[in-house]
């Protein structure tokens, strides 16, 4: 188990780097440490950005090369959809990396959609482990087989995961699980709303089930503690951003997200709806999945994995070992919300170095703001153009729903 140790020690590291910006023994500097020690093992089971409205966003195409922070995998892995020529995945935090990396065996070594869907869709069946076993064991690197094969107090290992709820583990799985024992507290069921069988019974659902929890006194002071929504993968910039973009502050701003996740799309359409609502994916024969685990995408994405690269690395220092005009798709994620100016300014000074003509860079921000002018400088934010219209369009469609804003930047023709 030594090689993963190694690499879970890098992680702290990398995102002790990222996230601290205050001294240890002040209010704000703890909580940043808390929410490296928190984040540096497996944060996000699934992906929390839709990767269709990505991948419309990016207009891929199979001579796109593409960067991606990969966080869960559901993104890199649903973009082979698109057919780019290459995919290259960092992410500072190992257990995402070794998610990545199993998701990637699995589309390339199950034996057929059946057996992915199992694995990674109901991610529930006792014959997972055995699945891991035969296939997909042999084709992982020591590190990433250590990680999955690594035991608990209790002789399990950690790959049996997927043999009861992977999606109820992590840390979002564990935020996801607290919200529903809370609902449960006060007399409610989060899971009433997938019974819901059109929008309008999904808005009843919600006014019924949901909406008065944000009434109570318990929850109210809870989700004012910054440390309270780092299941959610909120670093405290992040909590202060996403705090003032309500008039209600942070129990508003939870609220419009919900809403939107609840009834703002049809349940039909909505797979984070149900991992919200059901802590799982649909069950159901038609039931909505990322793109990498519907059936008749299976071709193209397996068609596609060895072209997807995984390193563990922070975006900006793999971009600066790039060579310039190599890269045509950028995806960030939110993490620039976590980014101090001299940060953002180096991210950006790479991704301009690395741009071929007619870039596009995507990414999102928990709050409703532009985020980058008047912080990254003009020598360098001026070469891009901000596609407003599109970016309002995109950001309404993502069924994610939790993000305040997206933001499509394209390389203007006027760059050297």
């Amino acid at each position: 188990m030594i090689p993963f140790v190694s690499s879970k020690r890098a992680s702290r590291a990398q995102l002790a780097t990222a996230v601290h910006r205050n001294d240890a023994l002040t209010r704000e500097g703890a909580l940043e440490r808390l929410f490296t020690w928190l984040f540096s093992g497996l944060v996000y089971p699934q992906i929390w950005e839709d990767p269709v409205v990505d991948m419309d966003a990016l207009s891929l195409s199979r001579s796109d090369h593409v960067i991606a922070i990969a966080s869960g995998g559901c993104n890199v892995a649903s973009y082979l959809v698109g057919q780019p020529a290459s995919i290259t995945a960092v992410d500072l935090n190992a257990a995402h990396v070794a998610l990545v990396k199993l998701k990637l065996a699995a589309i390339a070594h199950l034996p057929d959609a059946r057996a992915l869907r199992r694995f990674f869709g109901g991610a529930s069946d006792p014959r997972n482990e055995a699945l891991y076993d035969q296939y997909l064991a042999q084709h992982l690197d020591t590190t990433t087989s250590s990680y999955w094969e690594e035991r608990d107090i209790l002789g399990r290992r950690r790959i049996s995961q997927f043999s009861k709820s992977f999606y109820r583990h992590g840390l979002l799985g564990a935020f996801i699980g607290l919200t529903h024992f809370l609902a449960r507290l006060h007399g409610r069921d989060l899971g009433r709303m997938l019974d819901a069988r059109n929008l309008p019974e999904q808005k009843a659902t919600f006014d019924e089930h949901v909406a008065p929890l944000f009434e109570s006194r318990l929850i109210r002071w809870l989700v004012g503690q910054p440390a309270s929504l780092y299941g959610l993968g909120i670093p405290p910039a992040q909590y202060r951003a996403l705090a003032k973009d309500h008039s209600e502050g942070m129990i508003g701003a939870l609220r419009a997200r919900v809403e939107k996740l609840a009834f703002g799309f049809p349940l039909n359409e909505n797979y984070f709806a149900w991992q919200a609502f059901g802590r799982s994916y649909s069950p159901f024969e038609k039931a909505p999945l990322p793109p990498y685990l519907q059936p008749e995408n299976r071709d193209l994405v397996r068609a596609g994995v060895e072209r997807v690269r995984v390193h563990q690395v922070s975006m900006t220092i793999h971009l600066a070992q790039m060579p310039a005009a190599s890269l045509n798709c950028y995806v960030l994620l939110d993490a620039q919300d976590w980014m101090n100016d001299a940060d953002l300014n180096a991210l950006w000074a790479q991704i301009t170095r690395t741009a071929k003509p007619g870039a596009r860079v995507i990414f999102r921000t928990a709050a409703d703001e532009l985020l980058l002018p008047g912080r990254v400088q003009p020598a360098i934010l001026d070469q891009w153009r901000r596609d407003d219209a599109r970016s309002a369009a995109l950001h309404a469609r993502d069924r994610s729903a939790i993000y305040g804003a997206f933001h499509l930047y394209v390389l203007k023709e006027t760059h050297l």
